[in-house]
């Protein structure tokens, strides 16, 4: 791991908690003294202490160690608004319905940021008996290949897994106005909003 907690955190939450160095200190049952040389970078906090002082902070371990606290802006959990992951170790794929601090394979994942298609990732969208089918004009070999297409409405995210070797084409149910995702194991991922 490339973090530890450091002192500047520890006293940035301990004062958005408005707690004093004693109060934390009962907390954690030990003394004033050593949070105030956590605080000042004389000392770090033992491994064992780090979940109970995440909890006291009201904060999660990776945020308590990245120094940084995820709030979430998307409150009204619109998922046309929501972050996808993925990891470029395993190729797993998260999708949240908000800011989160996700990671995989020893690493913290940033968000994707969705692009417009250029002409090499253009998929072909029709309507077939009330289903959206998205084929795309893709290669689907072992190195370079469309990971997955999503399809989101404001209430409601579907997916579909696409392998390589396989049919790069997906099927989703029509629910209305929203935004088709797809990902490209080495371009990224794309948007096609309708």
């Amino acid at each position: 791991m490339n973090h530890y907690v450091t002192g500047s955190t520890i006293k940035s939450l301990r004062e958005k908690q408005r707690l004093t160095q004693s109060q934390l200190a009962e907390k954690l049952c030990v003394s004033d003294k050593t949070i105030s040389k956590w605080e000042t970078g004389r000392g770090f906090p033992d491994i064992s202490l780090l979940k109970p002082l995440a909890c006291a902070l009201q904060v999660s371990i990776p945020e308590l160690l990245s120094g940084e606290q995820i709030v979430n802006t998307n409150r009204s959990a619109n998922v046309l608004k929501s972050p996808l992951y993925i990891c470029p170790i395993c190729g797993n794929i998260l999708h949240s319905t908000g800011p989160a601090m996700v990671s995989c394979c020893g690493i913290t994942l940033p968000p994707l940021e969705a692009e417009d298609a250029d002409d090499e990732h253009q998929p072909s969208c029709e309507v077939i008996d009330q289903e959206h089918v998205i084929t795309f004009q893709h290669s689907m070999t072992k190195d370079h290949y469309i990971s997955f297409a999503a399809y989101c409405t404001n209430n409601r995210f579907d997916f579909v897994k696409l392998y390589p070797e396989g049919d790069a084409q997906a099927s989703f149910f029509c629910r209305g106005h929203g935004a088709f995702f797809w990902y490209c194991n080495h371009h990224g991922l794309f948007v096609k909003k309708f």
